[in-house]
């Protein structure tokens, strides 16, 4: 009885004890704050979607045809103009249509790469770095992969299928995954036998759970960076392979065979080869850029 008086019935309603959700702290709230604080990232942000929803729009509804060529020469080489906005080829060719079907071209291969590669590389590289047993054989299978040249596997690849999109796609996955995986494993031996992992061991708790439960979130700034990594990387190679004869097919337009094309032309028609390597170089800069500081302000340890 006596302690009974000591407490009373507070009287209130169950709706009362309900948590007010709009105090509620998100993660990818708050990491979007901080991203879009920056003057520089949210311009090149904007610049970005602007540049995909313009080359989504355009070759979805130009109707000014990138392979018409013109069989009168005073249409070849033409300089810019309001008719041709960067001028014309050595075919007579609109370059500024080009421009656009190219970098869909390449921003879909790239894409296409890095998701794979990301893919398989962060799956690899958990199992990895968190399984003992695997370290030796994981190893083994990096120290061979890694060593045999990227450009090797694509003149293979090239004799044994015919140049393509799939070609490159296959080329450069069946090297990049690894070198991602080698990286994820190196973070994820500095926290496998952190405090927690020790105690969800210890309770019983599944090896797939720890890893994708406990390690994986504390890898998503890692991840967000090498997947921005991935995607400039990857123009970057199929611009080199074209150059070296490797790459797409030149009845494909992409970047990297407008590139190689107007380095043939430089000295006579500089136009040829500027605009195609400015909007790369837009391209480029802008995703490491951006990948770089999404990257710094996803970091858990950042946050208090």
């Amino acid at each position: 009885m006596e302690n009974q008086k000591m407490f009373k019935y507070a009287n209130r309603k169950v709706e009362e004890y309900h948590l007010n959700t709009e105090n509620v702290y998100s993660y990818w709230q708050e990491t979007f704050k901080k991203f879009f604080r920056s003057k520089m990232a949210t311009v090149l942000f904007v610049g970005v979607i602007s540049l995909l929803l313009f080359t989504i729009f355009y070759t979805l509804f130009s109707k000014t045809d990138p392979y018409a060529k013109s069989k009168m020469i005073r249409d070849w080489n033409q300089p810019p103009s309001a008719a041709h906005w960067f001028g014309t080829d050595q075919l007579g060719r609109d370059i500024f249509a080009r421009t656009w079907y190219g970098v869909k071209t390449s921003l879909l291969l790239s894409l296409t790469v890095g998701c794979i590669d990301m893919f398989f590389g962060v799956l690899a590289g958990l199992f990895w770095g968190y399984v003992r047993k695997a370290d030796r054989f994981m190893t083994e299978l990096y120290n061979i992969i890694s060593n045999i040249p990227r450009t090797i596997i694509l003149i293979l690849l090239s004799y044994l299928l015919s140049p393509g999109f799939s070609t490159i796609v296959l080329g450069l996955c069946m090297t990049g995954w690894i070198s991602v995986a080698r990286f994820i494993r190196n973070k994820v031996f500095t926290i496998r036998d952190a405090e927690y992992n020790i105690a969800s061991r210890s309770l019983g708790t599944k090896t797939r759970t720890i890893m994708f439960k406990n390690i994986l979130p504390f890898l998503v700034s890692i991840i967000i960076l090498e997947t921005a990594i991935t995607v400039p990387y990857t123009i970057g190679s199929e611009v080199f392979l074209g150059y070296i004869g490797l790459g797409l097919p030149q009845s494909t337009i992409s970047l990297g065979t407008m590139v190689q094309a107007g380095i043939s032309s430089f000295q006579a028609y500089p136009s040829q080869l500027m605009y195609p390597t400015l909007i790369l170089s837009f391209i480029t800069v802008s995703f490491y850029l951006l990948g770089n500081k999404l990257s710094d302000v996803s970091e858990p340890k950042n946050y208090e």
